[in-house]
């Protein structure tokens, strides 16, 4: 069995489905069985830990847990290692509730009593204390039972891996808590104060993990007035390894964001690492400009992907530091942060709403005020997502927020993309007809001329049919129809369009006609005989031949109506 689920987690969940946990825990606690035996099913049981979070699932569901506590009071130190690896690999999952682990009040006294049984225990043991430390209770209970005086000498063992979660112990003990960071400081290993050691650790031959986990003891315990801020042994220490940190940090970022650009799957295994969401989130509020820069980069790339934006950004409220950092930020910063709001504001993301109830729409009208291009192509680009499928509500809001006269400026931007952006915006908030009539009932006027404006001016295929599609909503609507209708200007202009070289103009064009001569809509007979008399209806008759099929049928469709 050992050998058959080793790096296999097929198999593990195979042996799990078929019950081999209660009969494993059954050996593991008959006191017939002998202590080779009990020490294997303790081993087969570790290995079946560190499959998919569903089989520590369904370990916890067959209460593994107080098994192998069970099994600490044993006398031999291959069994006790063996239950403690097992119940490091269990703690340390993110689907076991820590509160297991100070439910009997024996459990902590025991473990600091195995400390002194060997290496293995004092590794296992301190990284159970490490995971399981979340909640001030939780140091105080772990302080209460004497665990800074057990694992200070653990600082200087032979092993690394001893002194490395004996100092993450020590990390996670001392976070914003006063009482444990008093107390460090006066504490002495091998005659030299526990300060003095977290220093020797900060030291450049040492490995990053020891030095970045030495730091936080440090920063934790100056927080907390333990140790002064000016204080010489670490001042300068400090502010060379954090500098030092930040950079290791910002290129970290740096490549996650450039591993999950392009790549859905990639970025499913980024967001699952243990902690990384939280990582990110804590790296957006950094002192660091460099390290929040590239923090907030590493969340632009991870919010493309459609899957995350429902669930790992919605379980973290990404949006709210978001929003935060969008508050005062450097151009460079604010830029990557409203490309991210962008994606957060797509119509299945679940942030949606909570950001419109933020105020977001005010800070997204000011970005389209920037002298900086790209923010003001972020900021109408976020609105006109948020426009998306939006009730009269928020389509108001967004008019009210942008004034008439931001709107009409941004249709006049040098930058093709601030125009294009606009436009797309313009065509979400003049869609179903009821938004339609309203918003051309109040702006109709200055929509119009601008519609005419850029048809008339100097500008890409792109920006001219996107233009149409905005006329092609404007003659969806009831009472919108008219201002196309009265505008001769307008209606020569749809007429030049449909019969346009470029094919995508023609469709967009069509689409304007089919709307105006739908039949089924009041006043239909005389707006058909109107563009009739202007000649649409020739072009319609020799559109009906073209070549492409889209357009055939689309000048086929208009001309029933005339018969219909």
């Amino acid at each position: 069995m050992k050998n058959a689920v080793i790096g296999n987690n097929k198999q593990k969940a195979n042996l799990i489905v078929l019950g081999a946990v209660p009969r494993l825990l059954y050996l593991l606690q008959q006191e017939t069985s002998s202590i080779e035996l009990k020490t294997e099913c303790a081993v087969v049981l570790g290995s079946l830990s560190m499959g998919t979070e569903n089989n520590v699932k369904s370990l916890l569901d067959c209460h593994i847990i107080p098994a192998l506590l069970q099994g600490l009071l044993s006398a031999d130190i291959r069994f006790i290692e063996a239950c403690l690896r097992c119940l490091r690999t269990i703690f340390t999952s993110p689907v076991t509730p820590v509160e297991l682990l100070y439910t009997d009040a024996t459990v902590i006294p025991h473990l600091m009593l195995l400390l002194s049984r060997s290496l293995h225990s004092q590794e296992y043991i301190c990284q159970i204390f490490a995971h399981c430390c979340k909640a001030p209770d939780h140091q105080t209970i772990l302080f209460n039972h004497g665990v800074v005086q057990n694992i200070a000498h653990l600082l200087t063992s032979v092993s690394y891996k001893v002194r490395m979660q004996a100092l993450k112990c020590f990390s996670v003990l001392a976070f914003d808590n006063p009482q444990v960071s008093m107390t460090l400081v006066n504490v002495l290993v091998d005659g030299e104060l526990l300060p003095q050691i977290f220093v020797k650790m900060l030291q450049r031959d040492k490995p990053i993990e020891m030095q970045l986990t030495a730091a936080k003891c440090l920063t934790y315990m100056c927080r907390a007035g333990s140790i002064r801020t000016d204080d010489n042994c670490i001042v300068l220490k400090l502010d060379h390894d954090l500098k030092h940190a930040h950079e290791l940090r910002q290129a970290a970022f740096k490549l996650y964001a450039s591993l999950g650009a392009n790549d859905e799957d990639i970025r499913k295994k980024i967001i699952e690492a243990e902690h990384m969401m939280d990582r990110i989130v804590n790296g957006l509020s950094e002192t660091s400009v460099k390290v929040r820069l590239a923090a907030v980069r590493c969340l632009h790339s991870l919010s493309r992907s459609v899957q995350q934006l429902r669930t790992s950004f919605q379980d973290h409220a990404v949006w709210k530091p978001l929003m935060k950092v969008l508050q005062n930020a450097p151009d460079d910063i604010l830029v990557v942060a409203s490309s991210t709001l962008c994606n957060l504001l797509l119509e299945f993301s679940p942030s949606k709403e909570p950001i419109l109830e933020s105020g977001a729409i005010d800070l997204l009208c000011s970005l389209t005020l920037s002298e900086n291009p790209a923010l003001r192509v972020n900021g109408i680009w976020a609105l006109m997502n948020m426009a998306f499928q939006a009730d009269q509500k928020i389509k108001s809001d967004i008019l009210r927020g942008l004034s008439t006269e931001q709107l009409f400026r941004l249709l006049s931007d040098p930058d093709v993309n601030v125009l294009m952006k606009t436009l797309g915006l313009l065509r979400n908030l003049l869609s179903t007809r009821p938004h339609i009539d309203q918003i051309m009932s109040t702006h109709g006027k200055q929509i119009m001329q601008a519609v005419t404006f850029i048809l008339e001016g100097e500008h890409n295929i792109e920006v001219k049919e996107q233009t149409l599609c905005i006329l092609a909503n404007i003659a969806d609507g009831t009472t919108a129809k008219d201002l196309i209708m009265t505008n001769d200007d307008i209606l020569q202009k749809i007429k030049y369009y449909v019969g346009h070289s470029n094919l995508k103009l023609q469709l967009a064009a069509m689409f304007c006609i089919a709307n105006l001569t739908w039949n089924e809509d009041e006043g239909s007979q005389e707006r058909q005989d109107k563009l009739r008399e202007i000649g649409i209806v020739d072009i319609l008759h020799k559109l009906s031949q073209s070549a492409d099929p889209n357009l055939c049928d689309k000048a086929k469709t208009a001309l029933q109506q005339y018969f219909a």
